[in-house]
């Protein structure tokens, strides 16, 4: 795992693509699922948010770094909740995206990615790292659970375009 810059937006923004195409439909529309691609998956959108602090890791395969050959299979992005936009009383880091190609998945990926953004989130000072997941994606919830990730509450965000996030925020306590 390499922590990503500039230059790997286009293959985290190829990646979201395929995988979001495989493994979303039946959970959200097809509509939805190009409508938030596009929403948050151009460059200019990715590129803002590693300017505003967003970190992004990548992913090769038997975690092997960068060759120049071989491409990635997995990315996460994650960083500090500001303390105002808290409702509770912790200091907070968030995962915002996590995705493993399908052929890559249940092999450890995802496991080694938020080791690394816990161990990141532990030594910003974070008591807790959080996440929402879609109430639909039943796979991802009991994976999380499997970590230690607990439902914290449950939330609709309209997102423009006629559609909403139907989402669980879930929590795993930084001990």
């Amino acid at each position: 795992m390499t922590p990503a810059g500039t230059t790997d937006l286009p293959t985290i923004a190829a990646l979201a693509q395929e995988i979001w195409r495989e493994h979303y439909p039946g959970i959200i529309s097809r509509e939805q699922i190009e409508y938030m691609l596009s929403r948050m998956y151009d460059h200019g959108e990715l590129a803002r948010q590693l300017a505003a602090g967003i970190r992004f890791d990548l992913a090769w395969p038997g975690g092997t770094a960068r060759d120049g050959v071989t491409p990635p299979i997995a990315f996460a992005a994650y960083g500090a909740v500001e303390a105002r936009a808290l409702a509770h009383a912790s200091r907070e880091t968030r995962l915002h995206k996590l995705y493993v190609l399908k052929d890559h998945r249940r092999g450890g990926v995802a496991t080694a990615l938020i080791a690394r953004v816990c161990a990141f989130a532990r030594a910003a000072g974070s008591t807790t790292l959080s996440l929402t997941v879609n109430r639909a994606n039943t796979g991802a919830i009991t994976a999380y659970e499997r970590l230690g990730f607990s439902i914290r509450e449950s939330v609709r965000v309209d997102i423009g375009g006629g559609f909403a996030m139907d989402d669980h925020v879930m929590a795993l306590p930084l001990g």
